[in-house]
């Protein structure tokens, strides 16, 4: 192997390595903040493997979108919710025998993939081999809004309805807060916004 393969290499270790340790530590840690905190760790991890793999377009837009927008946004929800941890930690112990059923079977799966991998048995097609002017982004954009438009489409619809449905979900009335209300706004007049004070006289011999 060239220099060039084994600094590679050793890249992928680094990261990878990386990736596992902050993704355990994603379901540790006791403070949300501190989990997305490590699952920010965990998305640059990723882009970098990804971005090594060849697949540069996804890397970045999982830096700019989910680091940037949707992680951004997972935060302020957390931050704004005021979320009882120790509550939430109440039933850990009762759902722990079926998270490691989970986990094992996830073990099991990725030891069976490298197993069969050492043994020759390669499931899936061979990559197809890409010439020196291949543009990864476009033949992205080719499949996605080309060949398979109307699931991106759909895909998009089903991401819409999820959000809106959340925001339903977690709209809660609190008594104290002030908020505005866009009907009211609409419908204000000018005697509803300003009064006329008339100023009485100053009596005589007051200190003016």
């Amino acid at each position: 192997m060239n220099p060039a393969g084994w600094i590679k290499e050793g890249v992928f270790w680094v990261f990878g390595t990386i990736l596992v340790v902050s993704a355990f530590r994603v379901i540790t840690v006791r403070h949300p903040v501190h989990a997305a905190l490590f699952l920010v760790l965990c998305f640059f991890n990723t882009a970098v493997l990804w971005i090594l793999s060849g697949a540069e377009f996804l890397g970045i837009i999982l830096i700019l979108i989910y680091v940037g927008a949707v992680l951004v946004l997972l935060l302020f929800v957390v931050m704004m919710l005021d979320v009882e941890i120790e509550k939430l930690r109440e039933g850990f112990v009762r759902y722990a025998p079926v998270g490691a059923v989970v986990g094992l079977i996830l073990v099991l799966e990725l030891v069976y993939v490298f197993w069969a991998h050492a043994l020759g048995f390669h499931g899936l097609a061979a990559p197809v081999p890409v010439t020196a002017g291949h543009d990864n982004t476009r033949a992205l954009g080719t499949l996605l809004y080309r060949r398979d438009l109307y699931p991106f489409e759909l895909a998009g619809m089903i991401l819409l309805v999820g959000l809106i449905a959340a925001i339903l979900l977690t709209l809660r009335r609190r008594t104290g807060i002030q908020s505005q209300n866009p009907g009211d706004q609409v419908r204000v007049q000018a005697r509803h916004r300003i009064r006329l004070v008339s100023p009485k006289p100053p009596r005589r011999g007051a200190p003016t």
